[in-house]
């Protein structure tokens, strides 16, 4: 099959603005889980514009971050030397959540692209193993995204998880993958994640997503006109002529705050999944980060100093100091130097309660 998906009516979307707030201490509002740098040396931002890349031929790529954050990923992103490469960045003065950012995006598409312009969302903070089968779900999405559906990328799942959301399939659009969707679910408990995983028809919900810039406009203005009407008067009074594009903060901040789920996926009628199994990781927790390294005989996965002793399962990443764990089993064992994290690997998304308690404290581990 060839998956190749180069189209200058296809314009990736970064969306980097999380906190990444479950993958404390190593993830903080000064450097957040985008910029996390994984074994291989690369960070999340990176893979994510690499991947952007590789679907968007000379297209222009537009990441949405925010100010704090636009020099380091700039640089970011200049390091890598992509030849031809046209990145585009839009600045927010705060974060209002994913349904703005995207508002924005696509109005910048309709404008200097056009209205038939299919965007590519994703967030700068997920992992992708498989480049091949991610390019032939773009292509489908692509596919679909121009016959005006809304499209989502649905992850085949491959246990009971009960930290995603879900995705129930309806009929087939396509031979490739597409299928109506019957239904959004929120994150379910172990049982009834259990029957999603045997009827074979539900898949995670990924927050990737591809769809025309006039159909996902008119979809906005129809289910969520407040955010419209909020994001248009933003756009209207954006000054456009430089780079990067900064926001104006007053008008920003009127913007409701909601996901594109709430907004606008969740109400409208003309919504699409594609099947997807593409080695998808929201890296959402250090649970999710243990499993991309290998482990010893003893199940336990090391980065960095570390004495392992009758301790079986566990997770240790360190910096200059030697961590020793003596006779525990199944520890999340994180230290940055100026924080220590110990966590059960089961509890896992729990760290960011930590995260909640020291911002009350107002304590300086959270920056």
């Amino acid at each position: 099959m060839n998956t190749t998906v180069s189209n200058e009516k296809l314009i990736p979307v970064i969306l980097s603005g999380g906190a990444g707030t479950r993958l404390w201490p190593v993830s903080r509002r000064a450097h957040p889980k985008p910029f996390m740098e994984l074994l291989d040396g690369e960070t999340l931002a990176e893979k994510t514009l690499l991947r952007a890349r590789s679907v968007a031929g000379e297209a222009p790529v537009i990441t949405v971050t925010s100010r704090d954050y636009y020099f380091y990923t700039r640089d970011l992103y200049a390091g890598l030397k992509i030849t031809g490469s046209n990145e585009q960045f839009l600045l927010e003065p705060m974060g209002r959540n994913t349904a703005p950012a995207i508002a924005l995006a696509a109005m910048s598409v309709r404008d200097n692209v056009g209205e038939d312009a299919s965007l590519l969302v994703m967030p700068a903070d997920h992992l992708i193993a498989d480049l091949s089968s991610f390019q032939a779900s773009v292509k489908e999405a692509l596919s679909l995204s121009e016959q005006g559906f809304l499209v989502t990328f649905g992850i085949y799942p491959t246990h009971p998880e009960t930290g995603f959301g879900y995705i129930r399939q309806g009929e087939a659009l396509s031979d490739n993958g597409g299928y109506r969707v019957a239904e959004f679910v929120e994150k379910p408990d172990e049982a009834t994640a259990i029957e999603y995983l045997k009827s074979g028809e539900y898949h995670w919900n990924s927050g990737m997503f591809c769809f025309q810039a006039s159909s996902f406009l008119d979809s906005l203005k129809r289910f969520a006109p407040d955010v419209f009407e909020a994001a248009t008067r933003v756009w209207e009074a954006t000054d456009r002529s430089g780079s990067p594009i900064e926001l104006p903060a007053e008008l920003f901040s009127q913007c409701p705050s909601i996901s594109i789920d709430y907004a606008v996926m969740e109400q409208a009628d003309n919504t699409a999944v594609v099947s997807s199994d593409f080695g998808w990781s929201d890296i959402g927790s250090w649970k999710a980060i243990s499993e991309l390294y290998e482990s010893d005989a003893a199940g336990n996965s090391i980065r960095g100093k570390a004495v392992m002793v009758g301790s079986t399962d566990c997770f240790v990443q360190g910096g200059d100091r030697v961590v020793a764990a003596v006779g525990v089993k199944n520890l999340l064992i994180v230290d940055t130097g100026d924080a220590v994290l110990v966590a059960d690997r089961n509890q896992a998304q729990d760290v960011k309660e930590v995260v909640t308690q020291l911002t009350d404290l107002k304590h300086d581990a959270v920056d």
